[in-house]
């Protein structure tokens, strides 16, 4: 039975990767448009697949050290031999995902941008086709990742089952930290051009956004690619890889090794898979549909597979776990709920259809300081509802599992609403990766000098990708709480399963000195991180900021439009900055893990570990709040309200989304990675630490 189960998750992703190929080659049939547009896309292209290449370069030696000091761990038969290699493949899929994701976002911008030039929805369906490949490339890569893995663990090598997920685990590691690098790298990327852009273009010089007289246009269309898709992309395959992971491990725990709790969390995303291939079919507008119908049109696909999830996953509970657990149930329903409502609190917050976005645009009236402060307001005013929601989720959750009679009950329980969250990944990532798609589209437009229409309704679908991206990372930090909460659950589990683990974790009362030090620790390092991706955008937006007013000032005849600016200069600056200041923060997520292990032994981790949850789930939300309700706060204005573009106010809105672009693109979604890639390393590193910590 056990292995048609896996086989049932196999053709599943399988089913994913095809239909992610039979999407890719019918977008790719659309025309390129003209001369000029196919010109600016490749120049596009071959500036993200220059970054791509040196990253993964760099990364590569991080890779290949990790891999030599967990062999070194499993010779000392402190890991299992198969957990190096499960680290390396985590990894490379997770990088994969973000390359395939990127490589058919530079393919698709200008055949959406002439997709415009017919009409809105099929400049829609050429967008979102191309967001389906990526979605349905994770989705598909993940499960089948796992599949194989799980596979060759169980019937080839024979391992007993706690093994397995220990060892399968640390292939979720190699996820995280390649996600890591790739949400920092390309985060930090992306904005360094986007802030130079906007800042010498728009405030300084006074010309358009994606006019082709500013030399960091090309790099701002870059980093969209490699921030936002190939970034993106590494991270939801790590989120999703996570929250199955984890489930698995602590369905072993709560029902004493049997196996088929732990296949319910791959059966259950196996079937949001299909789901959300069915769901694709629905998403369609028509011409002339403002911000509310094209977000109902992405909404019907989503909507349709959740519903669809929610009702096949009750036969699936009770056909896996028998009629007495079959309450479980409840536990994925209220995953799926909350991510809904996550998504819907986001919305709220950022979309400029609503209040209190339009009341930010409202606060530019007075300069950029106010609008500043109250993009601040916003953002931490916006974390209360996510909290209340996970708060209900996690209390749901935990006792339709049996959490009152068996603690390991409850916390399978709240993984399973993880996975519930998770499980339409491939129709909700597909709703947010089209996003950067149509903002290179709007760039293509106004480079290549298309007809106002079309830069119209690029602007129309740019402006919903806003809400979308801001809904994803919403819904991405949501289960990400979830995640780490049953991550944390599992480390524990993983610590009491090591000869000599529990006498070392017995005591994790708050009146422990060790677990109140690491409550501290693990509080501050959000902050900590979030700092250094921040100022590592500020290093690396001047060094673009003075090459753009060097090349306006030196350059005669640019702002004339008789000269053209150097693209590849600032490209070259941001691919630079990006990869020097992406290593620091990411080794810190490695390295303190183990340092607070050695320091105050395995209750110090705990304590650590609910600190960075806590205060990492809240800085998420609040930066990644407030970074997309400036930005769509800007659009309003450029949409004809308070002077428009040009005004004033829009200068002032400028600055507001200038300072909330490394919140919502480098730092807030960066976070959300952190926080379960600490609870990855504890895991694995848990039996050195506990043969030789100081506590």
């Amino acid at each position: 039975m056990e292995k048609y189960l896996i086989l049932f998750t196999f053709i599943g992703a399988v089913a994913a990767l095809l239909f992610a190929v039979f999407t890719a080659k019918k977008v790719l049939k659309f025309s390129e448009g003209t001369d000029k547009m196919k010109k600016i896309s490749e120049s596009i292209r071959s500036g993200a697949n220059a970054y791509l290449k040196r990253q993964y370069m760099v990364v590569g030696v991080f890779f290949i050290v990790m891999f030599i000091v967990l062999g070194v761990m499993s010779l000392l038969k402190l890991l299992t031999p198969f957990v190096p290699f499960a680290f390396i493949t985590g990894g490379f899929f997770s990088a994969l995902s973000g390359f395939i994701g990127m490589k058919i976002a530079t393919l698709s911008n200008t055949r959406t941008a002439n997709a415009c030039r017919e009409g809105l929805n099929r400049g829609l369906r050429v967008a979102f086709s191309a967001g389906s490949v990526m979605g349905f490339t994770v989705v598909g890569l993940g499960m089948l990742d796992i599949s194989i893995w799980f596979f060759l663990l169980k019937y080839v090598f024979g391992l007993p089952t706690i093994e397995i997920t220990s060892a399968m685990l640390t292939f979720g590691m190699g996820a995280s930290s390649m996600a890591l690098f790739a949400r920092v790298g390309g985060g930090i990327f992306t904005k360094a051009a986007d802030v130079g852009a906007d800042l010498v273009g728009k405030v300084e010089a006074g010309i358009p956004e994606d006019d082709p007289r500013n030399p960091a246009v090309i790099a701002d269309n870059v980093g969209d690619n490699v921030g936002d898709v190939a970034g993106m992309g590494a991270d939801l395959y790590e989120s999703y890889v996570g929250s199955v992971l984890s489930a698995s491990a602590l369905g072993v725990a709560a029902f004493s090794g049997d196996i088929k709790a732990m296949a319910l969390p791959l059966l259950i995303a196996t079937i949001g898979i299909i789901c959300s291939i069915f769901g694709t079919f629905l998403v369609r507008t028509k011409e002339g549909a403002g911000q509310k119908e094209l977000l109902k049109a992405l909404s019907k696909g989503t909507n349709f597979s959740a519903v669809v999830i929610a009702i096949l996953s009750l036969p699936l509970v009770y056909f896996v776990l028998g009629k007495d657990n079959w309450t479980i149930y409840f536990a994925i329903l209220a995953g799926l709920l909350a991510g809904v409502f996550i998504g819907q609190a986001t919305e709220y917050f950022t979309s400029d259809t609503y209040k209190p976005t339009r009341k930010l645009s409202d606060s530019s009236e007075t300069g950029s300081a106010t609008i500043i402060i109250s993009g601040l307001s916003l953002g931490m005013l916006s974390t209360a509802l996510p909290i209340v929601i996970v708060a209900v989720c996690i209390l749901v959750a935990y006792f339709v599992s049996g959490g009152a009679q068996s603690a390991s009950m409850g916390l399978y329980g709240i993984a399973l609403a993880a996975v519930g969250m998770l499980s339409t990944l491939g129709i909700t990532l597909a709703t947010d990766a089209y996003g950067p798609v149509a903002d290179n589209a709007g760039g293509i437009a106004e480079m290549s000098g298309l007809e106002k229409q079309v830069r119209e309704r690029t602007d129309a679908l740019d402006a919903l990708g806003n809400t979308t991206a801001a809904t994803g990372k919403g819904f991405a930090i949501g289960s990400a709480a979830l995640t780490a909460l049953a991550l944390m659950a599992s480390y524990i589990e993983k610590v009491q399963s090591i000869e000599g683990g529990a006498e070392k974790i017995a005591n994790l009362s708050l009146m422990n000195p060790t677990v109140l030090i690491g409550l501290f620790v693990g509080a501050c390092l959000p902050f900590v991180f979030a700092a250094l991706t921040m100022e590592s955008v500020g290093r690396a937006a001047q060094s673009v900021v003075k090459e753009v007013r060097r090349q306006f000032h030196e350059i005669t005849g640019l702002m004339e439009g008789k000269a053209e600016a150097d693209y590849a200069k600032c490209v070259d600056l941001c691919t630079k900055s990006s990869l020097k200041e992406m290593i620091l923060p990411t080794v810190i997520a490695i390295v303190v893990p183990v340092v607070v292990g050695m320091l105050l032994g395995c209750a110090g981790v705990v304590g650590m570990l609910a600190g960075a949850t806590a205060t990492g789930f809240l800085l998420a939300v609040f930066m990644s709040n407030s970074g997309g309700a400036w930005d769509n706060a800007k659009k309003h204005i450029e949409g004809g309200v308070h002077g428009g573009k040009g005004s004033d106010c829009h200068k002032a809105a400028v600055v507001g989304d200038t300072v909330g672009d490394p919140f919502k693109d480098t730092s807030g979604p960066a976070i959300n990675i952190l926080i379960k890639l600490l609870s990855m390393v504890s895991i694995v590193f848990a039996a050195l630490v506990i043969n030789f910590s100081l506590l």
